[in-house]
């Protein structure tokens, strides 16, 4: 088996390098940090794609670059759901989320101020890509808990069974690999 795999995101030619998850199954490494090319062409084809927002929320850290491009082209606020508390929040929301890339179960949150931004707004989950929909779902709670009405959840690929999903918004499908 190759030690990459090759794909066209948003017009663009991209080698994913393999990564094993387990004994059973490899991932294609999908990272965005850096490629503003991809990141900028990425979010051009995604809000061709998504419903009328008022805001955008995204999980930390991989999708940050997305996200913020998204909020710069549409002229929209963005909020970012961090891994940790932090001093600066006051009265912090949190969730617990598992991750398929993560190997122990991390929390998210949001301070009061994000949930002032996000209570009564359309709210668009952004996330470079969706897999299990573990962290999808922890970012939904948030916003769901914060009084924020979610409009859609978006991602550049949806991996694995997740390219069946019908809930989800992305732009290309993205294979696990069985050895």
């Amino acid at each position: 088996m190759a030690d990459v795999y090759r794909m066209k995101i948003a017009g663009l030619e991209r080698e994913l390098p393999l990564c094993a998850i387990n004994n059973q199954i490899d991932i294609a490494a999908f990272i965005i940090f850096g490629d503003v090319e991809l990141t900028v062409a990425a979010s051009k084809e995604l809000l061709k794609k998504c419903p009328e927002f008022d805001i955008i929320i995204t999980p930390e850290a991989k999708s940050i670059p997305l996200a913020y491009e998204m909020a710069r082209q549409s002229n929209k606020p963005y909020v970012v759901a961090r891994k940790s508390k932090k001093l600066y929040m006051r009265d912090p929301l949190g969730v617990k989320v598992k991750s398929i890339t993560t190997a122990h179960e991390q929390e998210l949150y949001i301070s009061a101020d994000d949930v002032k931004l996000l209570k009564g707004s359309r709210v668009l989950i952004v996330d470079d890509v969706i897999s299990t929909g573990e962290s999808l779902m922890a970012v939904e709670e948030l916003v769901n808990r914060a009084g924020g009405n979610i409009v859609g959840s978006c991602a550049i690929l949806a991996e694995g069974d997740a390219a069946k999903r019908t809930d989800i918004i992305f732009l290309e499908p993205l294979p696990l690999f069985t050895k």
